[in-house]
């Protein structure tokens, strides 16, 4: 081989070392920036649904604690504009959440809590329609009650496929 040969050679070789060089580690950051951002996105995504299921959770609790107290207080003859105020106050925050959640959460979860809005939107417009004075045949505070009992599997079952999507194993 003659010198010029080898040298264009080494210097072929050179330049391919230094491209390459170069390139390499542009890939391998590009790829790295990938997965962070993919990392990033799950993250957020599971942020997401936590936080849904947080305020979904909690509204539904609420939402059900006073449909139930009012129910009560309404049996006794006691219920007060208060307790309507506070009702609607907190159907409506239960209406909210249901509502936002649906833009984030899985099929399942928003179908678990389709079964739990049957039964507290059933009882809610029969107890409004019971406050009014326009109770239809049969309809009653303490028929209602009974109904309401209907919504505890419901919610736990609700709850229990959140827990279970944000990966909480209950033991």
């Amino acid at each position: 081989m003659s010198d010029a040969l080898t040298t264009a050679i080494t210097a072929a070789a050179g330049l391919g070392g230094a491209l390459l060089g170069a390139v390499l580690p542009q890939r391998y950051n590009a790829r790295e920036r990938a997965a962070e951002a993919e990392l990033a996105a799950r993250r957020r995504s599971f942020d997401e649904r936590r936080e849904a299921y947080t305020a979904m959770n909690r509204a539904s609790e609420q939402f059900n604690t006073l449909l139930k107290d009012a129910l009560h207080r309404m049996r006794d003859g006691v219920y007060t504009e208060d307790d309507r105020t506070r009702l609607e106050e907190s159907r409506r925050e239960y209406r909210d959440r249901y509502a936002a959640a649906q833009m984030i959460v899985p099929l399942r979860i928003m179908e678990a809590s389709r079964e739990l809005n049957k039964v507290l939107a059933e009882v809610d417009a029969t107890a409004k329609r019971i406050d009014r004075g326009l109770a239809g045949e049969g309809e009653s505070a303490a028929r209602l009650i009974v109904l309401m009992r209907q919504a505890e599997p419901r919610l736990v079952a609700m709850r229990t496929l959140m827990r279970q999507d944000l990966g909480i194993e209950d033991g």
